[in-house]
């Protein structure tokens, strides 16, 4: 698979998302094993997670530890694969989402992970989401304490604007290397942060690239040109997608979620898919 920079290293140009295999509707151990090994078959090396992906009060942490599990039990060398979670947006059980930028939590929340993960240091670790509560640069400057205690190798933001970018880098000392927000065909709002972080030589995760779970299957009858570009290539809708948004800057590395393996080796095949820049721009309009 085609390769893309995070910081120090680089990456497959797709990675996975773990968050459908640990919430609602989620499939039997087994089968996401097969999802997260099936992803590394593909050449997938980053893969997203999150203490916050759970269903039930009392198991925070289900998806890193269902991640750490699959990388253990793949046949292959799981030594290029870095996982990145997140920390600061809870799930009290209920359905509903909460925050918690406060400093000593988040540098707490990260140990927590990084035993869940079973690793010394988290290769990369993101602040999952603003806390209006608590001043931004002080929930940043948590992160720039772990990589300096050794706890995280790499740090990244989430849900961020513009300024919050610029700000997080600037807390970091330039250390900021990912910024994860949602941007898909339907939420193209994040374009600004998108284009900026491609300015900076920052990352940038899409979450949800395919339109969320409840919607990426639908994705060719809500999008028109990129069902029809798709059939021109005889392949998916949800590959135009990825590879549409991988043309956008050598930065971008999509992680659609998966639950299945046939979900997560179709998407993967998308870093490979040339599209012609007619095509491009056509998608990139939205016509």
């Amino acid at each position: 698979m085609k390769q893309r920079p995070l910081g120090d290293a680089h990456v497959g140009a797709i990675g996975l998302g773990g968050m459908p295999m640990s919430i609602e509707g989620r499939p039997e151990e087994a089968r996401s094993l097969a999802t997260i090994h099936a992803a590394l078959d593909a050449g997938v090396t980053l893969v997203d997670t999150a203490d916050a992906y759970h269903l039930e009060a009392g198991e925070v942490g289900h998806n890193e530890e269902l991640i750490a599990r699959g990388l253990r039990t793949w046949s292959g060398d799981a030594s290029a694969v870095i996982v990145a979670t997140k920390g600061g947006h809870l799930r009290p059980g209920d359905g509903s989402w909460t925050r918690n930028g406060d400093p000593a939590y988040l540098k707490q929340a990260a140990k927590e992970s990084a035993r869940r993960l079973g690793v010394e240091a988290i290769g990369l670790y993101q602040f999952h989401r603003p806390d209006p509560k608590v001043p931004y640069a002080e929930s940043v400057g948590a992160l720039a304490d772990l990589l300096d205690e050794g706890v995280i190798l790499r740090a990244g933001i989430s849900n961020a604007s513009v300024a919050q970018i610029d700000e997080a880098n600037e807390v970091l000392g330039g250390r900021l290397v990912s910024v994860q927000n949602q941007f898909s065909p339907a939420f193209r709002s994040s374009r600004g942060e998108l284009d900026h972080c491609a300015r900076l030589g920052i990352a940038f995760l899409p979450w949800s690239p395919l339109g969320g779970i409840r919607n990426a299957g639908a994705l060719g009858s809500r999008h028109a040109a990129f069902a029809q570009i798709a059939d021109t290539h005889g392949v998916s809708p949800q590959q135009v997608t990825l590879a549409w948004q991988l043309s956008l800057a050598d930065v971008v590395i999509p992680i659609p979620g998966a639950s299945r393996p046939e979900s997560i080796e179709d998407s993967a095949r998308a870093a490979e898919l040339e599209l012609s820049d007619e095509e491009l721009a056509r998608l990139d309009s939205g016509r």
